[in-house]
């Protein structure tokens, strides 16, 4: 049997749910296909056997629209969240340092404090030469701009273990918020006044659920949608652009006008009967993410109370952060008064393989020796999700793949949207997902008018309010 609609949505994570609701308010003939049971996608949480909750990574709730805070409050109520200061930091050389490190030398050793500023004052006196190349990979960009100090001691081997792909590999276009470049100034005062600075980042404040994790988030809403317009547990087997018509697993098929997609591109391209866009899947790279999570008997140590998450770049930890789940929501754990978690995240390539089998006992020898599970025999619960596709990797050359990949898609009315789907990964929390679905609505509702996305998805990101506070403003 074949049933049609206008506007197809693949992927019942943040992006195709922000998509669902915004073809719903405005009336749209729409309808949402999800392979697994349930809402979220990489987003989504879990409960083990023994009743611990886990997220599908370290997720923290913070937001650049108002109208994404708005459907948050909607889902979980404004009583529904926990509000956090954010505090993380660095396992380096034995001993705990803010994050970010540059921001804090005055807790390394002076040989190590050393090296930093001196790598600085060399990048900055090559600025005042006027001496500036432009860097042709992530590499020298953090060289060229952090210094060899930290570029050594922290950049180099953490980004590594988070990329898991040589860094010469990778471009630089995503930093943006992502990395914290050095105030010379700033760096210095630090020292001199032997005080910490933490302040910077965009989630210096975030919130998190009270209950369910993350995934109580895209539940709630996913649960909101008319549930006839919904088909949990239906997975893609074939996109055909020419006859516009999607084929599952089930024998289904659905035609459609427009289809968003926010399957990972890579899979996209490879269902299509078309062999000029199959190609191109093998050219987009990724990453897999292990999530491990320790369950703990008894309460959380004095050191780790207010701590939020952990960096790890030295090769003795298998993990790249470490996050204190139970500090996110005391009923992130069954018994909260006697019990507590730890969320560790390992990334796996062809570049940096790792063993399934012994990776859970790697994590919890690791967590012992890194001073942050007192006593193993505490442990009441340990788990193990892999997901295959955890981060898109900003591989060199990747825009001049994937933007003309987006556009030929486009020519077909496929439009590929989400943290996979534009293979953008600093557009890619959960409020950037959450808005490419929903403006993508908007534009196709709109004639196609491409002012309507913002391109976001091509990852022209201005610091203005995008389309999502239209309504707003035509209120006003």
């Amino acid at each position: 049997m074949t049933n049609t609609t206008e506007y197809l949505i693949l992927g019942a994570g943040p992006t195709g749910i922000g998509a669902a609701l915004r073809a719903e308010d405005k009336g749209l003939d729409w309808y949402l296909a999800e392979k697994e049971d349930g809402y979220g996608g990489l987003a989504s949480s879990f409960v083990d056997p023994q009743g611990f909750t886990w997220d599908l990574g370290g997720h923290v709730q913070f937001s650049h629209y108002k109208t994404f805070d708005k459907y948050m409050d909607e889902a979980l109520g404004v009583d529904g969240w926990i509000e956090h200061q954010r505090e993380s930091w660095i396992w380096i050389h034995n001993r705990f340092i803010p994050y970010p490190l540059q921001n804090n030398l005055h807790r390394f050793d002076p040989p190590h404090r050393w090296e930093c500023v001196k790598g600085l004052i060399e990048v900055n006196e090559q600025i005042l030469r006027g001496d500036i190349t432009t860097p042709s990979n992530f590499d020298e960009w953090m060289r060229g701009s952090l210094g060899e100090g930290l570029a050594e001691i922290f950049m180099s081997p953490y980004n590594f273990k988070v990329w898991a792909h040589p860094l010469t590999q990778l471009d630089y276009s995503w930093i943006g918020e992502r990395v914290s470049v050095p105030d010379l100034a700033r760096v210095i005062r630090s020292i001199c006044l032997n005080q910490d600075d933490v302040s910077w980042g965009p989630n210096a404040v975030f919130r998190f659920p009270k209950k369910g994790g993350t995934g109580a988030i895209w539940d709630s809403l996913g649960n909101s949608l008319p549930q006839n317009k919904v088909g949990l547990g239906k997975t893609v087997v074939a996109v055909e652009p020419k006859e516009r018509k999607v084929r599952f697993s089930d024998g289904s098929v659905i035609q459609y006008r427009y289809l968003i997609s926010t399957l990972p591109l890579n899979q996209l391209l490879q269902m299509t009967d078309k062999s000029e866009w199959s190609s191109q899947a093998s050219k987009l790279k990724y990453s897999s993410t292990n999530i491990v999570g320790i369950g703990l008997q008894g309460l959380v140590p004095e050191h780790l109370e207010s701590k939020c998450w952990m960096y790890f770049p030295e090769q003795t930890s298998p993990y790249y952060r470490v996050t204190v789940f139970s500090n996110y929501s005391p009923h992130n754990v069954p018994n909260p008064s006697e019990q507590w978690s730890l969320m560790a995240e390992v990334s796996e390539s062809a570049h940096k393989p790792v063993d399934q089998e012994t990776l859970i006992q790697t994590c919890i020898d690791a967590l012992t020796n890194d001073g942050l599970i007192p006593d193993t025999s505490t442990v009441v619960s340990k788990v193990m999700r892999r997901l295959p596709q955890g981060y898109p990797t900003p591989f060199l050359g990747r825009d001049a793949v994937v933007d003309p990949i987006l556009r030929n898609l486009e020519k077909d009315d496929i439009f590929s949207r989400g943290r996979f789907g534009a293979w953008k990964y600093e557009h890619s929390n959960q409020d950037h997902s959450f808005a490419q679905g929903y403006q993508c609505i908007d534009r196709l509702s709109s004639n196609g008018d491409q002012e309507c996305e913002k391109t976001l998805y091509l990852g022209k990101w201005g610091d203005v309010e995008c389309e999502l506070e239209a309504e707003e403003a035509e209120k006003a």
